[in-house]
């Protein structure tokens, strides 16, 4: 890893490769490996047929019989990505086939040892995490073709059909549209201000329209709701395993772990970062855990951002009302996206969760323990309100009415 300026009112400018950043997707990993070698084949293809093996009750019977590989025949960052994602898929589905009524509490060593030893070596914790099911986990359909919704697939998908695949791909995209707010980050400095402000501005108003034209289109609130949402759950804050997890060969107490989460997307992250958002102490304290789910080199990043000058101090200080307003509709689309995901929880989890309890759920009844808690852990509408509110008050010109 290259050495890293720190900002302190110079130029923060850093070389991509220091923070696994792409030029073009920023942190979506470019040309995800799509193939492990021969002697990892039962991982890829158990990883391959997850689906149709949660549905007819074999994953388990599939995991406990498999030998347990050593993880050193990986070579390079990709296949450790690739290694770390199946296992991922592998951990969700062995703990979350038979519903919230059966979760496994004991991960076998056949799973466990391995997975551990590879999340060891990429710095990211032995669970699925948003690094593993969003940003490596698509290819191409057509190599030569863009990478837009109709030409990617995903790697592995849970059940849940084209809602599942539809979810992993729109959150990708809007990484991959973060990309140039996440380049234009790289230049905090005075005298770039004016011009690099307006691409993350840009960025950042990508994403409602974005998510909202995506979403409708390719996830249904159902399908995710009561059939995918559970193998995202993790086993901390989880009231269906309140012990944790214990991974056999690993060591012998339970381990607590957050599932995915939004919250673990170190673009939102670093807008915050370089924006100089200050959210409330428990909101706070949670999105520092999450970066705990990030790979160390994305980590940095955001801690390299937060650890200079504030941003806001700057605009501020400059009495420049052409800065101000750049700043302010900066801040003005964050805040839009965080409404909107506020919506998006409502229309995906809050109203299905409501006629869930009513019609009873179509897989196993796993939508009742899941309807008021993030699959990261939060207290979800609370959690979403505060940072939204938080980065509402960063504002220069502060609105008359604050809803």
């Amino acid at each position: 890893m290259g050495n890293i300026e720190s900002y302190t009112g110079a130029a923060l400018v850093t070389d991509l490769d220091c923070f696994n950043l792409s030029e073009r997707s920023g942190f979506v990993l470019e040309q995800p490996e799509i193939d492990l070698p021969e002697y990892y084949r039962v991982w890829m293809d158990l990883a391959s047929n997850i689906t149709p093996l949660i549905q007819s009750h074999q994953l388990r019977v599939l995991v406990d019989q498999m030998p347990v590989l050593s993880p050193y025949n990986l070579k390079g960052h990709r296949e450790l990505r690739l290694a770390h994602l199946a296992l991922g898929f592998l951990t969700m589905g062995y703990v979350w086939q038979e519903g919230q009524h059966l979760p496994a509490k004991t991960l076998p060593k056949s799973l466990a040892l391995p997975y551990s030893l590879v999340s060891q070596r990429l710095g990211l914790p032995p669970i699925l995490t948003y690094a593993d099911s969003v940003l490596a986990n698509w290819r191409l359909k057509d190599p030569t073709g863009a990478m837009e919704i109709g030409n990617l697939e995903t790697l592995f998908s849970f059940p849940g059909g084209e809602s599942c695949q539809g979810f992993f791909l729109v959150s990708l995209l809007v990484e991959k549209a973060a990309s140039a707010g996440i380049k234009a980050s790289r230049y905090v400095c005075p005298y770039l201000c004016i011009t690099h402000t307006s691409n993350v501005c840009l960025s950042c108003h990508v994403h409602p329209v974005f998510l909202h034209v995506l979403f409708s289109g390719h996830v249904d609130p159902t399908s995710f709701h009561g059939i995918l949402r559970i193998f995202f759950s993790g086993w901390r804050d989880n009231p269906m395993l309140p012990d944790g997890l214990l991974y056999e060969g690993v060591g012998v107490k339970p381990i607590m772990l957050s599932g995915g989460s939004a919250a673990q997307s170190p673009s939102i992250q670093c807008f915050d970062a370089l924006l100089g958002i200050c959210h409330e102490d428990h909101a706070a304290s949670f999105l520092r855990r999450m970066r705990e789910y990030m790979l160390p080199s994305h980590r940095q990043l955001i801690e390299t951002l937060s650890s200079g000058s504030p941003l806001r101090d700057f605009v501020l200080s400059c009495s420049r009302p052409s800065l101000c307003i750049n700043y302010d509709s900066c801040v003005s689309a964050l805040v839009n996206l965080r409404s909107y995901h506020l919506s998006v929880v409502a229309r995906y989890i809050t109203i299905p969760g409501h006629r869930a309890r009513a019609m009873g759920c179509p897989f196993n009844g796993v939508c009742s323990a899941l309807d008021d808690t993030g699959t990261g852990g939060s207290n979800t509408l609370p959690f979403l309100k505060s940072i939204r509110d938080s980065t509402r008050r960063a504002l220069i010109a502060q609105p008359r009415h604050i809803t």
